[in-house]
């Protein structure tokens, strides 16, 4: 059994301690937050031990991998001290998305990982769904033929107006990891931003164009200028042999092979082991679990997570610029 701890006792800290509390392959022995009460409230609620410092985490406790679920500018400007500390220890590390909003900072996490041979995930939860997994499944099995096409879409409603970057650095990691996981690398974007009504600050709904290193394109289209009373998420993938759909991350995989006209349709159900969007917490967390136990190499990756980030900072170039930019590769 993994003795695990979870930096970070926010709401998505609350979310890790929570699954790690309920696997039967791990057990939750420490939280710790800068903010003491925090992290004695949380702790409390699952009888583990406290801590104010990850110095003082790692002095005290003997553990088997731990999840850095801090927030911080972008969600993502607290990560980096934090895993750096855990890594440079020698205990496999789960990061919450996006890896870093620094890209600088990102790089020199997935070279400290190198350095140290230490496992570092990122909770890129999108793409652990069984839709996710069946898609990928038909995709391995040549169903869908060689990828030509990939279409995504992520929306939902954020009535702030936060700083320039929030929406692309902040969601989209999720985003360009699903498109990823069915189309491989990203050579190439071009990315068009707007501003909603009532934002001064925030690039909120976001048009992005790529190329696929296999030659392969695709699109995003990305907004926080929608609700969350519908879909939040799309993903259609078109391929030589058949073309498929996933709807709103989990519910629905449609597959229409192109040489019939009887079309695959599998609603998540109550089998699926999917009830609610929090259910990709677990399910990514139970494989980073498990892959840590067996010391195989993680699926969603610090090396995907710093991918999605490459792609992003690229898309932030072409809209600054007016340009195509190519994705800086690691």
């Amino acid at each position: 059994m993994l003795k695990v701890a979870v930096i970070g006792a926010g709401n998505i800290g609350k979310i890790h301690a929570r699954c790690y509390a309920d696997n039967a392959q791990s057990q939750l022995v420490a939280v710790c937050d800068m903010a003491r009460d925090k992290a004695d409230a949380l702790a409390q609620e699952f009888t583990a031990k406290s801590y104010s410092s990850v110095e003082e985490l790692l002095e005290n406790e003997e553990l088997d991998a731990v999840s850095v679920a801090t927030a911080g500018v972008e969600n993502g400007s607290h990560h980096f001290e934090p895993v750096m500390k855990v890594l440079e220890a020698g205990v496999p590390v789960l990061c919450e998305k996006p890896i870093s909003n620094d890209i600088n900072e990102a790089r020199q996490m997935v070279a400290k990982a190198k350095e140290k041979n230490v496992l570092l995930g990122i909770n890129l939860n999108h793409r652990f769904t069984p839709a996710a997994a069946r898609l990928k499944q038909l995709q391995q099995d040549g169903a869908l033929g060689e990828v030509l096409f990939i279409n995504m879409a992520l929306w939902f409603l954020n009535p702030n107006d936060p700083p320039p970057w929030h929406h692309i650095r902040a969601l989209h990691p999720h985003s360009i990891d699903v498109m990823r996981f069915f189309g491989g690398d990203i050579k190439r974007v071009q990315c068009f931003m707007h501003k909603a009504p009532g934002k001064t600050s925030s690039w909120s709904t976001l048009s992005l164009n790529v190329q696929f290193a296999s030659g392969a394109v695709g699109h995003l289209t990305g907004s926080q200028d929608m609700s969350w009373n519908h879909a939040i998420e799309r993903c259609e993938v078109g391929g030589s042999k058949g073309r498929a759909i996933i709807e709103n991350v989990f519910q629905r995989l449609e597959f229409m092979p192109r040489d019939s006209p009887e079309k695959t349709v599998l609603e998540n159900g109550i089998m699926s082991g999917m009830s609610h969007f929090d259910d990709t917490f677990k399910i990514r967390i139970g494989k980073f679990i498990e892959q840590v136990a067996a010391g195989e190499p993680l699926a969603a990756s610090g090396e995907d997570g710093l991918a999605a980030q490459e792609v992003i900072e690229a898309a932030i170039r072409s809209h600054q610029n007016g340009t195509v930019e190519d994705v800086i590769e690691n």
